[in-house]
């Protein structure tokens, strides 16, 4: 069976403004995760693409979705307000045409760590759990947990997905952290990943084995979120 084509789509923000979304559902999805970019790149991103494309064969749609500092062509992120503006309008959208599936929110990167502020500072309607695909604990070479002291104020059950070389979060840092906040927060790490979950050759993997993995871990942190 051929996966189905991500349908464009338009979500509304304040002020008449608006940013571009991809939806992807699957026959069968039980769940739908709203899926924020990192700062570099927007949602159409290959690593984006994959990770979309290798939910939807797990039966898992996804909403792909721009900030609007990309959807202008901006290198600039956008402040923490309006990134949480953007994330609050693509869960509302995801709840409107997912309507009955487990909704999840998260992203790469910036992504994510905008959707868990956001979660954390009011929770999202609708959102079962946040899934954050390498969380940026700290700016590389600058060790620090201050990024992750909102965490403690999201509610719902949380999963990392985290590069063991992730210069951008060290798992001596990240451990604590993820175990600090309770049984609600998983951990999952990608052996010899970076933070763009490359792995070396030396690894005896591929990156799509290591993405594989990644997404298998994704699913059944789902499936196990449902029957909860």
């Amino acid at each position: 069976m051929s996966r189905p084509i991500p349908e464009p789509i338009s979500i509304a923000l304040e002020a008449a403004q608006a940013v571009s979304g991809l939806l992807l559902v699957p026959p069968g999805a039980t769940a739908c995760f709203v899926f924020a970019h990192g700062a570099g790149a927007g949602m159409t991103h290959a690593f984006m693409s994959a990770f979309a494309d290798g939910l939807a064969d797990r039966q898992i749609a996804t909403l792909r979705y721009q900030f609007p500092y990309m959807e202008r062509g901006s290198r600039r992120p956008d402040t923490p307000a309006v990134a949480h503006t953007a994330v609050l309008a693509a869960v509302i959208e995801a709840g409107r045409r997912c309507s009955g599936m487990a909704l999840i929110a998260g992203g790469k990167s910036f992504g994510a760590r905008m959707t868990s502020q956001a979660q954390a500072a009011s929770p999202l309607p609708g959102v079962s759990g946040l899934a954050f695909v390498g969380f940026p604990l700290h700016p590389a070479g600058k060790p620090s947990v201050q990024r992750a002291e909102h965490l403690s104020q999201v509610d719902v059950p949380m999963l990392f997905l985290q590069g063991t070389r992730d210069k951008l979060a060290g798992l001596d840092l990240l451990s604590p952290v993820v175990e600090r906040l309770g049984p609600g927060a998983t951990l999952s790490l990608a052996d010899d990943a970076d933070h763009a979950f490359h792995v070396r050759a030396r690894s005896g993997r591929t990156d799509e084995q290591a993405m594989s993995a990644m997404l298998d871990c994704f699913s059944g942190w789902v499936s196990q979120l449902r029957a909860t």
